[in-house]
């Protein structure tokens, strides 16, 4: 089967295009370095011609509200354009949990817009809806942090191992359309600001993580719930501790 992976040379997208290659399938890591484009739309129509599936991983170089937005927005449309015009069976696309529960944090509202456009585009269609990547832990840290502290929400954290994503992602991929929700996170929730003191001190980071129910996630207010899944969710397999072994193994 030809499956065509846009976003294939990112985090997720790698692993993915692995699993999937594996798995004995022909698969296309598209990116604008490969000369597709999903913004101005080159080389969409060719990398298309022949794919069953495609699974939507791309992600906006700027986080500002508008710029975000607009780039969800663009490559949805030209995405759903070229999947009719190749006669695409399945379009899967990696989304956030908390999407819709946080209209504050633009990045959630452009995501939400690719939602809309996905399942308005008359396409077979899976979104995979991820909690927060283990990956990030330093990057939520360092955008938290005011001199020696960071400060963090005590909302609810359930984050997931990119392995884990990419896994399911390939799964989805390979199974039938549900034309509806899949939600994902990883296998052990705790406050938002204990996950993150946990990860400083198990790489020997010496700031201080300090619980402000006021602290702001990418602008976005943080309530109990915002972060984590309501209902069932399909759970990763990879804990903190192990997720952590193999990252300082692979630095």
């Amino acid at each position: 089967m030809k499956i065509v992976v846009i976003g294939g040379t990112g985090l997720i997208g790698s692993k993915t295009v692995a699993i999937l290659r594996q798995s004995g399938h022909e698969v296309v890591a598209a990116s604008p370095k490969s000369g597709i484009d999903c913004i101005t739309g080159e080389g969409l129509q060719e990398a298309l011609a022949g794919a069953q599936v495609v699974i939507d991983l791309a992600n906006s170089p700027s986080f500002e509200d508008k710029s975000v937005l607009d780039f969800f927005e663009t490559s949805g449309r030209n995405l759903a354009a070229a999947e009719a015009a190749a006669g695409v069976r399945h379009h899967v696309a990696l989304s956030i949990v908390g999407t819709d529960r946080m209209p504050d944090n633009g990045y959630f509202r452009a995501k939400v817009a690719q939602e809309k456009l996905i399942e308005a585009s008359g396409i077979p269609y899976t979104i995979v809806r991820s909690t927060q990547f283990l990956e990030f832990l330093g990057g939520i840290a360092a955008s938290s942090t005011d001199g020696s502290t960071v400060r963090l929400s005590p909302g609810l954290f359930q984050p997931i191992a990119a392995d884990d994503v990419a896994a399911v992602v390939a799964d989805v991929a390979l199974a039938a359309p549900r034309n509806g929700i899949v939600e994902i996170a990883g296998p052990e929730r705790a406050p938002f600001d204990e996950f993150v003191a946990r990860y400083l001190k198990a790489i020997g980071d010496p700031r201080e993580v300090v619980r402000d129910p006021e602290a702001r996630y990418w602008g976005g207010r943080v309530e109990e719930h915002s972060l984590v899944p309501l209902g069932d969710a399909r759970l990763g397999r990879i804990r903190f501790d192990e997720w952590l072994r193999r990252s300082q193994a692979g630095a």
